[in-house]
């Protein structure tokens, strides 16, 4: 059961929470979207992903795949049917020059884009993205999750 806070905060301390809101979020976005997640450690960022990920697989039919963190190969891809899925991981990028090496910026109309850790991404400011805020809250035993997004009716499917 989604569960959101009077700020507008949706608790996903229990994983099958976390699962639910990534795979209604799923059905809502599109080629062209970019979205960034952003939040300590340990939050749930990743897991979140593998949700978003698994449940388009399911959609079309296609085998549900292992879905990992791409911190030591900073991005993974994911092909579902004529979806183009980049997963990028920025945790380890010092500056500007190595995240343009990346091309994070190319082709984002074509493919969904997911980020983590996109310090250096707001740097180069993305259009149109959608901003994943996850947080911890009592001593790490809550996990909130914002969504920021200048769409209005994407934000509504969440209150």
């Amino acid at each position: 059961m989604l569960i959101a806070t009077k700020g507008g905060k949706i608790n996903i301390s229990e994983e099958k929470d976390t699962k639910s809101v990534a795979e209604k979020f799923s059905k809502l976005i599109k080629q062209g979207d970019c979205i960034l997640f952003s939040g300590n450690l340990g939050v749930g960022k990743t897991t979140f992903i593998k949700y978003i990920i698994n449940s388009l697989q399911k959609a079309n039919k296609q085998k549900i795949s292992e879905v990992t963190s791409p911190t030591f190969t900073v991005i993974n891809e994911y092909q579902i049917k004529k979806i183009l899925i980049k997963h990028y991981d920025l945790y380890r990028i010092k500056n500007k020059k190595e995240l343009n090496n990346l091309g994070i910026q190319e082709n984002l109309k074509d493919q969904i884009t997911l980020v983590e850790w996109p310090e250096m991404v707001k740097k180069i400011k993305i259009k149109n993205s959608i901003n994943l805020k996850f947080e911890y809250k009592k001593n790490y035993t809550e996990r909130y999750l914002s969504i920021i997004s200048k769409n209005k009716k994407f934000l509504n499917e969440f209150q």
